[in-house]
């Protein structure tokens, strides 16, 4: 499998896969997650008030998400999956300088999902590191498509040791970037020089 994830994926929940219905309020409820950042923060959010903002029910919110760290994971994982997937032919790749420019434009890409939202941004950070199942489920999913994306940046040059560095680098500056060491924006800035470090 490419490291696109394909649209069927896009509405298929955590818990089990959705009729148009159910995926159409998945989408309302994700909406309205993201709309209720933005006003409260995430200390602010809860499940509750974001059903009452999607015209949910409580318990049918509850339906499809365990927490507002699950909620928000699902906000991540949906605009993930909706990147476009690395060009055809990436996998043939030789040459060491057209690697890095593919793997720096996988991490910018990624890095910059949500950096014109600190508030979201920093929401997300916090809900992925959360230890509900659900949560770990979807930062799997996360994970992998990362992975699958590197891979394919890389092409001839996908060792498993620099996958695994380019991997912990992301990571870090997430998670650099959440505590509010640095911009998002700076984030990726910092993604660029690393993977011109790791990928030669």
């Amino acid at each position: 499998m490419s490291g696109h994830v394909s649209g069927e994926l896009l509405t298929e929940s955590t818990r089990r896969r959705l009729t148009g219905r159910q995926a159409d309020t998945v989408r309302r409820l994700t909406v309205a997650a993201v709309d209720e950042v933005r006003e409260t923060g995430f200390e602010g959010m809860t499940v509750r008030n974001v059903a009452r903002r999607a015209g949910v029910a409580p318990a049918t919110a509850y339906t499809y998400f365990s927490s507002k760290n699950h909620l928000i994971t699902e906000v991540f994982w949906r605009r993930l999956s909706a990147l476009p997937p690395i060009e055809p032919g990436s996998a043939d790749r030789t040459s060491t300088a057209e690697a890095r420019a593919q793997v720096t434009a996988v991490l910018r890409e990624i890095a910059l999902l949500v950096s014109d939202e600190p508030q979201l941004a920093a929401a997300c950070t916090a809900a992925m590191l959360g230890a509900d199942p659900d949560v770990q489920e979807l930062r799997g999913r996360i994970g992998l498509t990362i992975r699958r994306r590197l891979r394919a940046a890389l092409g001839a040059h996908a060792d498993h040791k620099i996958l695994n560095a380019l991997e912990l680098a992301y990571a870090g500056a997430l998670v650099h970037a959440g505590m509010g060491y640095t911009s998002y924006g700076e984030t990726a800035e910092r993604l660029t020089e690393i993977a011109e470090l790791i990928v030669r």
